[in-house]
């Protein structure tokens, strides 16, 4: 149980640090503005490398989603459900 919960606590931060760098280059227009990371993305003027960074942006925050889902949610009610199973079998 400790392994799933490191391992999505590591993609939740790793993939969330990534997004955030990211959604700092991308969604901020200015330091002072209270919209901070949820700006629309400005698409004028963006070259090959922003639109790679945008991209990687939705990534990594799906990324976070659904590998913290998977590792805390989805693994351990699978497993549980199978020893539910297995023990319903057994009697």
């Amino acid at each position: 149980m400790a392994d799933e919960f490191i391992k999505g606590l590591g993609i939740f931060t790793g993939a969330g640090l990534a997004w955030m760098v990211l959604a700092g280059w991308y969604r901020t227009s200015s330091f002072e503005s209270s919209k901070q990371l949820i700006e629309p993305v400005q698409t004028e003027s963006m070259t090959m490398f922003d639109t790679i960074g945008v991209i990687l942006l939705d990534a990594f925050l799906w990324f976070a989603l659904l590998g913290v889902l998977t590792f805390w949610v989805l693994i351990p009610a699978g497993r549980q459900a199978k020893r539910a199973i297995e023990n319903r079998r057994a009697q």
